[in-house]
């Protein structure tokens, strides 16, 4: 057994939205445990931010634009990190988010939301998010007989929040689908297992969590602070240990299928 078990020296990893506030905070970390680390996304000045970032840290890191709802654009990114670091030993999905169209505020009725936006929200979250980069990144990760694939879903898969009703049920099909790919390539060399993060602030739910001053509390950001044992929000870099733990085959060769929950204990709470 290795004396670190958490060294990453021999892994390539693909962070698909490490362009964003946490797959950028995911990335730094694999990079930070040793992984030579390719950033893929559609934003080509945060790609490059972001690996600069890396690289004054003294991690190895570039960036590849890819469109993760396109089989073709991820192809032509699984052979760009091929040619220049090898084939991805860990691929974390950690693209996705919410439509404003597809969430129900107060008082709306949920009869009338429109389906085309639960698609699109499902499309995001689960094929494009998730089953796509699998697909293509998947098929050299067998062709090695090594893995680790993270997907990152969220706490409202597990607790259906309200309001993020289509949002919610993608997370929760992106955790079955996780344990649907991890029972079928366990034998193969391939780990498969899914984050679930709570409510770490980032651009897509700061107006959720705060007032316009971005820092004082909305009464839906005081709610989850009460429901919250920790009675904080997470801060990006808690990410990083799930990450790498996952990532690392030393550390957890014998974990697959599972969701790990970093939330400050928000979904121990019942009542």
């Amino acid at each position: 057994m290795p004396r670190n078990l958490f060294d990453l020296h021999n892994d390539i990893a693909v962070v698909i939205g490490g362009t964003g506030v946490l797959g950028g905070a995911m990335a730094d970390a694999l990079a930070d445990a040793g992984a030579r680390v390719a950033v893929l996304g559609r934003n080509e000045e945060r790609g490059q931010n972001r690996v600069a970032e890396i690289e004054r840290r003294g991690g190895s890191a570039f960036f590849q634009t890819a469109d993760s709802g396109s089989r073709d654009s991820l192809e032509a990114a699984r052979r760009s990190i091929e040619s220049r670091f090898g084939v991805a030993t860990v691929l974390v999905n950690a693209a996705g988010g919410n439509r404003p169209e597809a969430t129900l505020p107060p008082g709306s009725d949920f009869c009338k939301l429109p389906i085309e936006a639960w698609r699109n929200v499902f499309d995001l979250n689960l094929v494009s998010g998730v089953v796509l980069p699998c697909q293509v990144f998947g098929e050299s990760m067998k062709q090695a007989r090594r893995g680790s694939i993270i997907n990152i879903a969220s706490l409202s898969g597990i607790l259906p929040l309200s309001r993020v009703v289509a949002y919610s049920a993608a997370k929760a099909a992106v955790i079955n689908f996780t344990k649907f790919l991890a029972r079928e390539w366990a034998v193969q060399g391939i780990r498969v297992n899914s984050i679930s993060p709570g409510f770490f602030p980032a651009e897509q739910n700061m107006k959720l969590l705060f007032e316009a001053d971005g820092v004082t509390l909305t009464e839906r950001g005081r709610q989850i602070f009460a429901h919250t044992p920790m009675a904080r929000f997470g801060e990006r870099h808690e990410l990083g240990g799930s990450v790498v733990w996952l990532a690392a085959h030393a550390a957890s060769s014998f974990v697959t299928g599972q969701n790990i929950v970093v939330d400050g204990g928000f979904t121990s709470v019942t009542i």
